[in-house]
């Protein structure tokens, strides 16, 4: 898999977080992405779905399993006290690209869960 990640993201141990946690979502680390959240998460994937609780959020990311990807550019990361975002692109393996931006809020300012998740993604013509 093609991982690039912009040079200053991850000059913060929370904006090396949450450029660690995006690069387990690429690679499809479940047990890396489980860890990382609270218990009561909140994943609001607008115009899409929303999902509560890990045991959602662990069922959504079996499902997003299945959809390899063939590569993930990390442009911007992020954070301010309690919230973060990080924007990029995905590449999966049928060639389709997405623009992603995801708004993060930790669970404490020690950054180390996260409670909620904002996914906003936009399929790119070719």
């Amino acid at each position: 898999m093609d991982i690039k990640v912009a040079v200053d993201c991850g000059n913060s141990p929370k904006m090396q977080f949450l450029r660690d946690f995006n690069i387990a979502f690429a690679q499809g680390d479940t047990d890396h992405l489980m860890d990382s959240v609270a218990d009561d998460i909140y994943w609001d994937i607008v115009g899409d779905k929303i999902i509560q609780g890990k045991p959602g959020f662990e069922a959504a990311l079996q499902q997003m399993k299945e959809e390899k990807l063939k590569g993930m550019h990390i442009e911007k990361v992020v954070t301010h006290g309690k919230t973060g975002a990080v924007d990029g692109r995905l590449i999966r393996q049928n060639g389709k690209e997405y623009a992603f931006c995801d708004v993060y809020e930790f669970q404490s300012a020690k950054g180390n869960r996260l409670a909620v998740i904002k996914s906003y993604i936009i399929e790119l013509k070719p």
